[in-house]
């Protein structure tokens, strides 16, 4: 489904971003993982794929830049990094709105500009980036992280405008709880309250979010653009 394409993911250490890149060798692409730092979890997944891998803090534009420039071409681009600190609105400080802005949004920025310039001059590309149900304006909780993931869902619709008149398809999935790493390390009683109220009963695995991911990464998907697909076991319907 991937054959000879190039997809870059962004924080695919771990969690959906090594679920994707996982999916993303399986289907023949060429797959480039990232990590902020050359962690150990980041260089044994290359081995396992046999796949390059660069690291870089998202935040920091040039270092992006350097890095992209490295390769060739990339075809598509999944932005994928992100943290999700669990506090409330009055246990936010102002260094946590910045810090979670910066790597949520301002790291989709960076690396979709580093790889956008390419995409324009070969005439295509497909950049997915990585929104989230809290996004939405009817899913309670988290704050900065919902803010954060509202943006990136409006900066999705505005590139797949701005770039389609070079082929540049520009989408976003919005997975729900997922069985991730992240999920488990801020897991509430209010977020098991949620989670119970999914209608299939269960939190994704990342596997699933990555399918659909990859789907809007394949040629199946060429005339789709400025769409945020909802992965979430029907959770938004209730």
């Amino acid at each position: 489904m991937l054959k000879d394409k190039v997809i870059l993911i962004t924080g695919s250490s771990r969690g959906i971003g090594a679920a994707t890149a996982r999916l993303a060798k399986h289907y023949g692409a060429e797959v480039i993982l990232h990590g902020k730092t050359e962690s150990e979890p980041l260089k044994k997944l290359a081995h396992e794929l046999g796949a390059r891998y660069i690291f870089c803090d998202v935040t920091a534009e040039l270092e992006v830049k350097k890095e992209i420039d490295k390769f060739e071409r990339i075809d598509v681009l999944i932005n994928n990094a992100g943290i999700n600190p669990s506090k409330t609105f009055v246990q936010l400080t102002a260094e946590d709105w910045k810090n979670i802005f910066d790597v949520n949004l301002m790291g989709t920025v960076n690396f979709s500009k580093a790889v956008i310039q390419g995409m324009q001059q070969r005439g295509h590309g497909k950049i997915i980036n990585l929104a989230s149900i809290k996004g939405l304006f009817y899913t309670p909780g988290k704050p900065a992280y919902a803010s954060a993931k509202a943006a990136v869902m409006r900066l999705t619709t505005s590139m797949a405008e701005e770039f389609a008149q070079y082929n540049i398809l520009v989408n976003a999935v919005a997975p729900g709880f997922t069985d991730t790493e992240m999920t488990k390390e801020t897991l509430s009683p209010s977020i098991q309250a949620q989670i119970s109220k999914i209608p299939l009963k269960r939190m994704g695995q990342p596997e699933e979010i990555a399918e659909t991911i990859l789907f809007l990464a394949s040629d199946k998907t060429n005339y789709i653009t400025g769409q945020i697909i909802v992965v979430d076991g029907g959770y938004t319907l209730t």
